[in-house]
């Protein structure tokens, strides 16, 4: 497969995996929920990445993508909320469109970018990688290592809120006109 077509797939997939999972009212917190992440960060790593740099600017673009996800996870989390179920105490999420907006523009940007690397400013990108000596796979490495770490932040936060409401921690359900905003 193309490098662009990995980046593609890896996009498609955390997008759709994540909209299923939370977007509407009532989300049910539960172990799959939280375990699903990890289950497609195990599939996506091996398969799609294939040689991690461990030096110099190449890692340095590596790290930058983790960095780049923890904040876009940490924001996706700031717009979910996280309450008890009135009908039966446990943790549920909701997260409306600014939760769905958020997601989207992130991934199609990454889209976007991947496919701009390709087509758009292939040449200039490719001078600043030599410039820097970078190796190319970095890029797309980094866009992975984004990829997970957005989607890790969001599970490994979602499973710590929801444990704070279980260990006794009052939460407010969200109004009614919460998934409407």
């Amino acid at each position: 497969m193309s490098v662009l077509i990995d980046a593609e797939i890896v996009n498609a997939l955390v997008l759709a995996a994540v909209l299923e999972a939370d977007l509407g009212p009532h989300r049910k917190i539960g172990r799959f929920r939280i375990l699903r992440p990890m289950l497609l960060t195990v599939a996506i790593v091996p398969i799609f990445l294939k040689t991690v740099t461990t030096h110099g600017g190449g890692l340095t673009v590596e790290l930058a993508g983790v960095a780049a996800g923890l904040a876009v996870g940490l924001l996706a989390l700031a717009l979910m909320k996280v309450y008890r179920s009135e009908k039966t105490g446990r943790p549920v999420s909701a997260a409306g469109k600014g939760y769905a907006l958020l997601w989207i523009v992130v991934i199609g940007a990454r889209a976007l970018f991947s496919y701009g690397a390709n087509h758009w400013f292939e040449n200039q990108l490719g001078s600043w990688l030599i410039a820097h000596s970078i190796p190319s796979a970095a890029i797309t490495d980094g866009l992975i290592f984004m990829a997970v770490a957005m989607v890790l932040t969001r599970a490994i936060g979602l499973a710590g809120r929801a444990r704070m409401l279980r260990d006794g921690q009052a939460a407010s359900m969200p109004s009614p006109d919460y998934t409407r905003a």
